[in-house]
């Protein structure tokens, strides 16, 4: 053999051993993907450390990896026949090129094999004009990062992160009904629904029981199947300071405008469930009930006096909304995100993380 040629042979086996995974788990079983499709679906959306020790397998399915690259989570999550997925963001305008969008799906598939992940979840919140270039450039990235995975992936998952309303939500004028029938979930982001706030500019529900119901009516009067609708609830409120404060419980937001709303929740502050579990008992007002957004609050006064108003979700109001779920024969339910509770072994803190995780279920 020349040795030019030994010395290219040499070369090429250990560029491939280098690219060789190995599978981290304890069996290589727990590195097969996922490829079953469960009747009901729970997607968490996880953001890093351990909090997914502590979440109640028995009901997640799937797993939107949010934070860095965890292996033992994906072994835990296989071993319990749940999918763990990749997050996809891009900036649309660099997709518009047809061959960016191949070379960045490809970099996508090729991520989720060495790291014997499920799919991905695509998170692109990024404002588009109707019938723009953009515009079919997104459509075209979801059916063509979902063709791309089922081909390479047999039996993966490909999601969409979609607006709480298809009514173009902080611009987001997208072709809904395309990118439903493109991928296997649209996950709706019934959260943050005061991010453009037309009327009075006064602290309101996070996710109001009416507009979050009256938003799917709209996604499905669109003939978008159902069961690729998954309702997304939120594990956080928002913590406003009242500039006023009135006798029937108002309080009056400072004006910050958002994407031509003269007022929006960037008044406030997103503060996690787990946060206000530990203050609520000790506000001014303790838990009260808006009776019209059917919605918890309290209000409660900071060092300085000023008054505050908390607005939040809890297993109540989730509730109401996931019974919604089975009844119109929506995909399931998911959260933003899993680490919000408190998963210390606490028994009331215990209490109100079962109580969270069951609500989702819709029963």
């Amino acid at each position: 053999m020349p040795m030019w040629l030994f010395v290219f042979l040499t070369a090429f086996k250990v560029t491939v051993f280098c690219k060789a995974e190995v599978c981290p788990c304890d069996t290589k079983e727990l590195c097969q993907q996922i490829s079953d499709e469960k009747d009901f679906e729970v997607l968490v959306f996880d953001v890093g450390q351990k909090a997914w020790k502590s979440y109640d397998w028995d009901k997640v399915t799937t797993v939107a990896a949010f934070g860095p690259y965890d292996s033992e989570l994906m072994c835990h999550a296989h071993s319990k026949g749940a999918r763990l997925v990749l997050k996809g963001d891009v900036s649309i305008s660099e997709i518009v090129d047809p061959g960016n969008r191949t070379a960045w799906i490809a970099d996508m598939v090729d991520l989720a094999k060495r790291q014997f992940m499920d799919g991905i979840n695509l998170d692109i919140e990024q404002e588009v004009a109707d019938s723009s270039q953009e515009y079919y450039a997104l459509t075209a990235l979801v059916r063509e990062t979902t063709e791309a995975f089922h081909r390479e992936i047999p039996g993966s998952q490909v999601s969409f992160d979609a607006a709480w309303s298809p009514g173009c939500i902080d611009g987001r004028c997208y072709d809904y009904v395309a990118i439903a029938e493109s991928c296997d979930l649209l996950f709706v982001m019934s959260y943050d629904e005061q991010s453009q706030i037309w009327g009075d500019c006064v602290a309101m529900a996070n996710a109001p029981f009416n507009q979050t119901l009256t938003a799917y009516d709209q996604y499905l009067a669109m003939k978008i199947d159902p069961k690729k609708l998954v309702m997304g609830v939120p594990w956080y409120g928002y913590d406003y300071p009242c500039l006023d404060f009135s006798q029937e419980g108002v309080c009056t937001l400072a004006k910050v405008p958002f994407r031509g709303a003269p007022c929006s929740d960037a008044a406030g502050r997103q503060i996690p469930y787990s946060v206000m579990m530990k203050q609520v008992n000790n506000s001014m007002s303790g838990r009260l009930w808006d009776k019209v957004q059917l919605a918890p609050y309290y209000n409660y006064k900071d060092q300085s006096g000023q008054v505050h108003q908390v607005r939040y979700d809890d297993p109540e109001s989730i509730s109401l909304k996931t019974v919604h779920v089975r009844d119109s024969g929506l995909r399931g339910t998911g959260i933003w995100n899993g680490n919000l509770l408190d998963y210390n072994d606490n028994p009331v803190a215990k209490q109100q993380t079962r109580d969270m995780w069951e609500a989702l279920m819709g029963l």
